[in-house]
């Protein structure tokens, strides 16, 4: 099995992920949805968590070999982040989603230089909103953001939009079209169910009409 479907596979099996085509879930942006991520779950599954950072990791070293510093986003993709910093032995900091109002009001916690090559990671890519927020305040910090990297991504037209515009790469472990694709494998969903999950990926807002 490849490293998509095993992940995915993972996701499901902990319940990290849950799919509700027929009774969908609200999102805080208003948007009904058939699916609910939440990967701050595997971090208490070691097998699980490990699996993930070994595959960011690799994933990072081949697409970003030039990396110099691992960061974090602030809360999900801290844990990640220094997991994967320690099997890369690298430096690690994390990003706040926006600066301190006390103190030196620092936004990035930990160390960089200016100039130095930092990969951000994200545990779910939606919009992409709030990590391409945080590459930015790295760059304006003095960092050379390579790219991006997450445990999941929706594939949502709006992300994948927003990373273009950005110019900014993006690498996941897994995504949701690999997702679906092993629920139906694994009995967790019917073909009707997986007609309408693909539905809601090509239009978000309109897949109930």
């Amino acid at each position: 099995m490849a490293m998509a479907e095993t992940i995915a596979k993972d996701l499901l099996d902990i319940q990290a992920v849950f799919l509700s085509p027929d009774e969908p879930f609200t999102w805080a942006s208003g948007i009904k949805s058939p699916i609910y991520c939440d990967n701050r779950i595997t971090m208490s599954y070691p097998a699980v968590r490990r699996a993930i950072a070994q595959g960011l990791a690799e994933k990072i070293k081949a697409e970003f070999p030039t990396v110099e510093v691992i960061a974090g986003t602030a809360t999900a993709g801290i844990p990640h982040a220094a997991w994967v910093a320690e099997l890369l032995n690298l430096p690690m900091v994390y990003i706040r989603s926006k600066p301190k109002d006390h103190g030196k009001g620092n936004q990035i916690e930990g160390r960089i230089t200016n100039g130095q090559k930092m990969v951000v990671i994200e545990d779910l890519i939606s919009t992409g909103g709030s990590v391409l927020e945080a590459a930015a305040a790295a760059n304006k910090e003095g960092a050379e953001v390579l790219g991006v990297a997450a445990i999941f991504t929706y594939e949502l037209p709006q992300g994948k939009e927003n990373f273009a515009k950005a110019e900014l790469p993006l690498l996941t472990l897994t995504n949701y079209s690999t997702l679906i694709e092993t629920a139906r494998t694994e009995n967790k969903i019917t073909a009707a169910q997986l007609a309408l999950l693909k539905k809601w990926r090509e239009d978000p807002t309109g897949w109930l009409d």
